[in-house]
Parts: structure tokens; sequence; C-alpha cells
């Protein structure tokens, strides 16, 4: 049996394996393997015929649906790299994207496009716009409508080895400008293939696809599934109640998502149907809160969690496996298969048991770096120190690891804790304090629906912490009594200076995490007069 080394291998593997099985599905319309082969083939085609060079960028702007697939995967297939945008973007962020990686093909919607007319004229890099649906507006650019775009003659590609660009997926972060994370086939495939392992996916799973596809662990849904030859269902929700409906009508036996969306899945009621057919839940993009998972297992008594940690810039890191969960529910686990994490002290030498330092990752889903950015590459790119036991002296070429940022520490028996982002720790009256601990002691309150933790500059403490708290749905935050817990439960230093109610649901980030930066942000000088 042949094994994927490129990205689009994925598909055309499973079409040969699977052939009529079901691949894709989006609303009422499923594609088979050999369907959805033919469509990125087609639409590779389309793009050849349109003079696609080598490593050109074709960005997608839509939604989740049976374009944004086709399209992700047939861009690479052609030889170019595709840049998903996330739908939830304004026009301005959209053409930031474009403009900063060169992109010379967008593919959107006729709704979209409309939205993006003034902005496109600023992006003189664009040569092609590819519109779904059979009719448009005029354009400045180069219109293809879909249909016509997809009847292209078949056309010879470019070729391509693992270690080429297939991807530049761009953070998300509240602040300042976008990065744009460039992603090999090689990262993809081997995250694809990693991942599947350790869930142990198969061609009878079905997967729901609920987070952004521009997110990396969304689009790990669809590499994984197509890797092992599962389905994989597109869901566009507007509310957590939509979640539940998919996964009970879909027969769902696997779900990955964040916590904020986990923390109001556990909220709700859920079908008794699912326990029967949903087989994982799995967590990332931040620590699901203890008093969360403790409800979702009393939802799901015999779905298996698994506790995940990712960072983009390589792709997936570690994970917990569900016999774990009950001994250290709030580890992020080990390795996960085909890489190796190090927590490094700032020297680079390896940390002592229990001692905090970075996540340093290796290994073949390390990206290649960010997009035209030398200066942040280099913070986060870097060659792994020497002397440690995972690079020998007497090899020569040097080894570029991921500095994450991120500090962690590992127990005696090598399983990981999340710490904080070193950019979020606060630090007050000379303590280091991470948001995720103070967040997950209000939880465990259970008095709140959603929480976020951040320090504020304060004239005497340095930084004063600061949550803001929303009610469970139905209820009303009784403050009394969380500022008695929290004098209960936390250090003198750790009591929160302030705390302010909210409606829920808080802000999310465009890849549906919670917003502290933006929440931070509505309190300027909040203690300046303070003593």
């Amino acid at each position: 049996m042949m094994h994927a080394s490129l990205l689009h291998d994925l598909v055309s593997l499973s079409a040969d394996r699977f052939g009529e099985a079901a691949a894709l599905t989006h609303g009422d319309i499923t594609l088979s393997y050999n369907a959805l082969h033919a469509a990125v083939a087609g639409f590779a085609s389309g793009l050849r015929g349109i003079g696609i060079a080598r490593s050109d960028r074709v960005a997608i702007y839509l939604d989740k649906r049976l374009e944004t697939v086709i399209a992700s995967f047939g861009a690479p297939a052609a030889g170019a790299v595709f840049v998903p945008v996330n739908p939830l973007l304004k026009p301005e962020q959209v053409g930031h994207i474009l403009r900063d990686c060169n992109v010379r093909v967008l593919v959107t919607s006729p709704e979209r496009l409309l939205l993006l007319q003034s902005t496109l004229r600023e992006c003189p890099d664009l040569r092609h716009i590819v519109v779904t649906g059979s009719e448009s507006h005029a354009s400045d650019t180069p219109l293809h409508t879909w249909d016509r775009f997809m009847a292209s003659p078949s056309r010879a590609g470019h070729g391509v080895i693992d270690t080429d660009m297939a991807a530049i997926l761009y953070t998300s972060g509240s602040t300042g400008r976008p990065k744009g994370v460039v992603l090999s086939h090689r990262n993809m495939v081997a995250g694809a293939k990693s991942v599947a392992s350790y869930l142990g996916n198969h061609e009878k799973d079905t997967l729901l696809a609920a987070l952004p596809l521009s997110f990396d662990a969304g689009f790990s849904q669809l590499t994984t599934a197509f890797h092992t030859g599962a389905r994989c269902v597109l869901l566009n929700y507007l509310m957590p109640r939509d979640v539940l409906n998919t996964l009970e009508k879909e027969h769902v036996t696997g779900l990955t998502a964040v916590p904020p969306l986990w923390i109001q899945l556990a909220q709700l009621e859920w079908p008794g149907s699912v326990t029967e057919h949903l087989r994982y839940i799995a967590n990332t993009g931040g620590r699901m809160p203890l008093e969360t998972l403790q409800r979702l297992r009393g939802h799901l008594p015999r779905t298996r969690p698994f506790l995940m940690y990712g960072l983009t810039e390589a792709f997936r890191a570690t994970y917990l496996p569900p016999e774990e969960v009950d001994r250290r529910p709030d580890s992020i686990g080990k390795a996960i298969p085909n890489a190796e994490v190090l927590v490094l002290r700032e020297d680079g030498s390896e940390c002592a048991p229990n001692e905090p330092g970075e996540l340093v990752q290796r290994g073949a889903l390390v990206g290649l770096g960010y997009w035209n950015d030398p200066a942040k590459t280099a913070e986060r790119y870097k060659p792994l120190p020497a002397g440690l036991d995972a690079r020998p002296t007497g090899l020569v070429i040097p080894e570029i690891a991921v500095f994450s940022g991120d500090t962690v520490r590992r127990d005696e028996d090598g399983y990981l804790y999340f710490v904080g982002r070193r950019d979020e720790m606060i630090k007050t009256s000379g303590y280091r304090v991470s948001p995720n601990e103070v967040e997950e002691v209000i939880y465990a309150t259970r008095l709140v629906g959603e929480v976020a933790a951040f320090g504020l500059p304060h004239p005497r403490l340095g930084d004063a912490i600061v949550i803001v708290v929303t009610p469970e749905p139905g209820a009303q935050v009784d403050i009394d009594a969380l500022k008695a817990e929290c004098k209960a439960r936390f250090p003198s230093y750790m009591v929160p200076a302030h705390i302010e109610v909210r409606p829920g649901p808080l802000p999310r980030n465009p890849n549906g995490k919670i917003d502290r930066k933006l929440i931070a942000a509505d309190f300027p000088g909040l203690f300046e007069n303070a003593r």
C-alpha cells in the first residue's frame, strides 16, 4: 500500500482504497472519495489553466463548505500554496493577509466579494478571483465562476516534494498584525498520521469539523479523516446547541473543540443517544477547566476524553491518553508520535523535574517559519542548543526547533503541565501567576458560566488580577459568594482585585478562544489612583 507524502495524496490514495465511501458532508450533500478526488483534480486543472506558478498563493475566504475543502486540497495539487482566511475576519484584515503573502488567486463567494471590492483594489498581486456559484458581480480583477473553473481541461501540474510549502495559516492575534505560519506538505501529512494514530481513527469514523478550517486544529479534522478513509462533516454553527444536534443527526464518533466551546456544551443537556456513538472528545487550544471536564464526563460516560496541546508553528504537540485523565487531569500529556518535546531553561539546558521552562518542539511537524518575517521567525524557530541528548555534537548542520514561548513543567513521570504563555503571565506582588490557574479555580466554584483572568498595571502591586465573569444559562452571578470563595480558595496575592459581571458569551478571537487581550482593553487606567 502506498503512503501519502503530499497533502493531496491523502485524498487520492483514499479514493484508491475506499472509492465510493463517504468522504465529506455539508448539509444534505455528501461527496464520496472518488467524487472528492475528481473535484480536487478539477480545481487543480483550473489553476494550471490560468497560469498558476509553483508556490503561488491561493487564498480561500469562505465558510465551511464543499468548495472550501476542494480548493484547500486542489491548490497544493497544482503545486500552489493554499491560504485559508478565517470567514469571521473583516475586509481590512483580509486585505492584510492578501497583501502580506502576495496572493495571486482568491476563492470566495459573491456575497463576500461585494464586501471586499474596495479592499481588493489595494491588492496589486491579485490576478484572478474564483467565485462560488454560476453567477457573480462585476470585478476589476478577472473573474471565474466556480462551475466554469471546475470544467477546465485536465492539465499536468508543477512537481513538488514533501518539504515544499503547502499552506500558510495566519495566527489570530488580537493585537498587531497576524503572522503567516508556513507549513510544508510533510508537516501536515505527518500531523495527520500522528494524530490519527493516537486517536485510533479508522474508515468507520465520522468526524465533526466544528472549528474554523483556518485554525490548525480545525483543518486537522480533514487531514486525519482523509488519511484513514473516515467521513468529515462540516458545520457552521450559530449556537452550541447546533453542535449537539449535529452530533446526534450525523452519528459523529469524534469531536475536537476548544475550551470556550466545551464550557458552553458542558452546561447543556446532551441527547442520551450521543454517548452510544461518540467514541472520543478531544480538547485543544488551551487547558480545559477540570470542572468542565467533569461535567462532560457525566454527560458522556462511555466517551474517551483526549486532552491535547498544540501550536500552529508545529501543527500538533502533545496529548494525554484517556487512561491518564483521572490521575492527572490538568496535564497536557506527552509528545505525540513522531515528535519530541523538550523543557529548556533560558540558557538552553534542560530543566529538572517540576522546574518551569520553555516548551520546545522538534521533529517532522516543525513548520518553515513565518512568511516574509525573518525577525519573528528568528524569535521562534531557532537551532536546537548543542549538548542536548537529542543533538550529538558531531552533527554539523543545525536542526531548527520551535521555541513556543509557553511555560510548562515536566513531572517525574515525564508528563507535561501547562503553566502559561510568557506574554500572558501576571506579575503581581513579586509572584508570577498564570491566568489559567486563576480561571481554573473560578470555574471550580460553579458560580459562573465563563471567566477571563488577566493582569492590569497597578502602582503598588505591579499587576493587579482582574476577572470578568458571565452567569450560567438561566442564572445570575452571586458576586458576594464569588468574592468569599476567592478569599477562601486563593492565597492573598492571587485574590482578584476587581471582579466584573457581564452577560455571556465573552468575546472570542477568530479561532473561538476567549480573547483576554480584547477584554482587558476595556479597562484603561482602572488602577491609576490605587494606593
